[in-house]
Formats: structure tokens, sequence, C-alpha cells
């Protein structure tokens, strides 16, 4: 059986890399792509190459921007007494999904995790740290995921920083056990937003 041209293949294998793009979908993609017209895929591949270069993480909270600082820190709608700490850039679109929400966010950048080599000085704890000096935040909402490693992150956040007077408080429960923001609706994530409770 004749198999598919060389290109296809590696087209194939590079959309599979993709997060949520199986094999199957992947391949199918890829005949859809070199079956268009030249023009379609030109402005695909231009699309794909000015997201990649134009947004970066903003500066200040680490959410994805074109602008920096981005609209989340500069909106001064938004309570700046409240930081929603979360663990990537898209679970800032998760909690605002949710309308419950208009504080400011920081971007942990991951959580701690001593099998996978993940201690607390490779996230951007450093970072809002430099936060609390200079922003008057009176109220830090963890809103890590309900595993044991989001668990484990939560702790050691409320322990480093009680000692500064600060309420450390974590979303209610409600969030699916062991999954993070990504599988959370917005009621669910809205009604947890509400009944946070002091760690």
């Amino acid at each position: 059986m004749p198999s598919l041209p060389e290109p296809i293949q590696q087209l194939t294998a590079a959309l599979s890399s993709l997060p949520g793009i199986g094999p199957r979908s992947a391949e199918r993609l890829a005949l859809h792509i070199v079956q268009s017209d030249a023009a379609s895929v030109q402005a695909l591949a231009t699309a794909l190459t000015n997201a990649r270069e134009r947004v970066h993480a903003c500066s200040v909270c680490g959410a994805l921007t074109e602008a920096d600082p981005c609209g989340f820190c500069t909106d001064p709608r938004r309570d700046s007494h409240l930081i929603c700490l979360v663990e990537k850039p898209t679970d800032i679109l998760s909690v605002e999904k949710s309308g419950s929400f208009r504080g400011r966010f920081h971007v942990l950048g991951g959580r701690i995790s001593p099998l996978n080599g993940v201690d607390p000085e490779d996230l951007r704890i450093a970072e809002l740290e430099k936060r609390l000096e200079s922003e008057p935040i009176q109220e830090i909402i963890l809103a890590l995921g309900t595993d044991v490693e989001g668990d484990a992150t939560s702790h050691y956040l409320a322990k480093r920083f009680a000692p500064r007077g600060l309420k450390v408080t974590r979303l209610a429960r409600g969030l699916p056990a062991g999954s993070g923001l990504d599988f959370a609706d917005e009621m669910t994530l809205a009604r947890a937003l509400e009944g946070r409770s002091v760690l």
C-alpha cells in the first residue's frame, strides 16, 4: 500500500504534536491544508508566525499579551488589592469566563513537583514577592488544581506568605478533584471563587 508523500507525513507529525490533536485528526488536517488554495495556506502560515512573534508573557503578571504590561495589569477598574494566583496563562481565561473575579492575576508558571525536578525557585514566586512590595495587595487567591501537586504548592505558598499578614485563600471545593481549571465550567468556577476559604 503506497504511503503519503514525505511532506504530508512531516506536516501530520507536526500537527499531531499539538494538544488535543490525535494522529487521525492530524492527518485529516494535513490533507486539507495541502489541498487548499495557496492563499489560504499562506494566510494560515502568516497567522501562526504573527501569533508566535507578537504574543508574549506580561512582564508583571505573566499573562499572554501583545502589549506590556497587559490589560489585566493596567485596567484601573480591576481591584489591585486582590491577586488570583494561577498555574499557567490559559488558567486566566478560565477564571475570566466565570465573570466573578475583578482583581488582578499572577501566573506561577507551574507547581512544585520534586519528582519532576520543579522546586519553588523554578516558579515565579520571587516576582510575586516583588509585586507585594510595590502593589497594595491584601489577598492572594490560590487558584491551583486540586491534585497532590496543587495541594502541596498551595500549602507551601500559604506558609510562605502568612508572615506578611496577607489573607491567603484557596478556591472552594467544587473543582473536579485531581484536575486543573481547564476542565471546570463557568458556574463551577464562579461558585469556587465565591466560596473560597482561608488556608
